[in-house]
């Protein structure tokens, strides 16, 4: 369905409960390092509960070894990248199965290299009243992720 991607994730609960989003929806979950935790973690296995079973987790050692598994020019991979920086609403994109939703990490987000990167399809921002800082990582992904489930009538469930 759709790829959810957290660069360098430094807090395992969130981590965890990005697990049973993407068991939830059918998405994959797509870790890349280096990771802040040990994926063996007990609050990251704790926040993910029953679910790592159930969930397609993918962990790349860096951000060029996740772009090369996207391979985004030849297959037509969209990457679209959340920061509180950008002017577009994450709601004004028609998703489609296989687009990358890219989060950076806790607390200060994608760095300016990665949004600048030309593989970036557009960057997206999750609306907020004004002077909140953001989201919480894990509650960014699941509004992003079930807005783009939504916009194919929940496929699957």
């Amino acid at each position: 369905m759709f790829r959810i991607a957290f660069l360098e994730p430094k807090i395992p609960p969130n981590t965890g409960n990005a697990i049973r989003l993407v068991a939830a929806t059918g998405s994959e979950l797509h870790l890349i390092g280096p990771l802040g935790f040990d994926l063996s973690d007990a609050k990251l296995r704790r926040a993910g509960l029953d679910y790592h079973d159930l969930a397609s987790v993918v962990v790349h050692a860096d951000l060029v070894a996740a772009w090369t598994a996207w391979e985004p020019a030849s297959t037509g991979t969209r990457v679209f990248a959340f920061t509180t920086r950008a002017s577009t609403r994450f709601t004004e994109v028609a998703y489609q199965p296989g687009d990358v939703l890219l989060f950076g990490t806790e607390p200060s987000g994608l760095p300016a290299a990665v949004l600048a990167d030309p593989r970036i399809t557009a960057e997206l921002r999750i609306p907020m009243l004004a002077g909140r800082r953001s989201l919480n990582l894990s509650n960014a992904a699941a509004v992003a992720a079930y807005e783009a489930w939504r916009q194919h009538g929940f496929a699957g469930a």
